[in-house]
């Protein structure tokens, strides 16, 4: 157990960093505020590149936690990562007010009760049906994200935030269902795997989108509340996710207070942004 506890921080602030270096290759790249055929630039940033490399490595250490922990707590580890996000774009030009680092404060009170409250172990396992309908949403997900993108709206960051939000909580619930018994070559025929591999790589071109339009702490901020949201309902419902005898009432308050500690950093943080130019970033 000691083991996921680590794992899932280092994955927080691998996650952290990765959107902070893939937001600075976006505007190093001039992509900000610019149309999805700019992305195509990013080829020539290698920061870019080494914030994905730095994401994927998190993803490793988010894997390896959810086969230790439940879902509610893994990845309300990765939603507070955007307390990484918030201390590092600091360097860059962001001064977090005093109220943002209450909320860090406020956030790291509702980790320490979620890490007491959860009972480790492993999950239900998925019947194969189902484990190939998470392939799918990874074909409504794009969808919606190849409509959103179209749109200069102001709704426009929210929406694809969303969308990479959704994409990764199926990443996480395939993650904690991956079936690994028996040889290697039996994960090429896993549903579960190419759920993770289909709906990653949506989710990773909504995050792109949505940084080139807002940001990076706000839309990190409603990526990870819609990824901690979505994945942990699933977790306690359907995967049979558990929490400590008496510690029910822990968890839900543990889960509030990471998730509003997660949402007040982004707020404050970027109620005081002052944009890097690319030469800082």
């Amino acid at each position: 157990m000691l083991l996921g506890y680590v794992l899932a921080v280092l994955a927080a602030v691998a996650s952290g960093s990765g959107s902070i270096l893939e937001s600075a290759g976006v505007r190093r790249a001039g992509a900000f505020g610019g149309s999805p055929q700019d992305l195509v630039a990013l080829r020539r940033q290698p920061l870019y590149f080494l914030g994905v490399g730095v994401d994927l490595l998190g993803f490793v250490f988010a894997a390896a936690a959810l086969h230790r922990l439940p879902l509610f707590l893994v990845q309300s580890v990765l939603a507070f990562s955007v307390g990484v996000t918030a201390t590092i774009s600091a360097i860059l030009g962001v001064r977090l007010a005093g109220a943002g680092w209450a909320a860090l404060g406020v956030g790291a009170t509702g980790l320490v009760l979620l890490g007491l409250s959860a009972d480790p172990g492993p999950a239900r396992p998925l019947p194969a049906g189902w484990k190939l309908l998470l392939v799918g949403v990874a074909v409504v997900i794009a969808a919606i994200a190849f409509t959103v993108q179209r749109r200069d709206g102001r709704w426009s960051p929210i929406v694809l935030g969303f969308c990479a939000g959704l994409g990764f909580s199926v990443v996480g619930i395939s993650a904690r269902t991956l079936d690994t018994s028996g040889p290697v070559w039996h994960l090429a025929v896993e549903p579960a795997l190419w759920a993770m591999i289909a709906n990653g790589l949506v989710a990773a071109v909504a995050f792109a989108m949505a940084l080139q339009r807002g940001r990076a702490t706000a839309v990190t901020a409603i990526m990870f509340t819609t990824n901690t949201a979505v994945s942990s309902l699933i977790g306690v419902v359907v995967l049979d996710d558990r929490v400590r005898d008496g510690f029910t009432a822990a968890a839900a308050v543990g889960f509030v207070l990471a998730i509003a500690g997660a949402i007040g950093t982004a707020h404050y943080a970027a109620a005081h942004r002052v944009e890097p130019s690319a030469s800082a970033a």
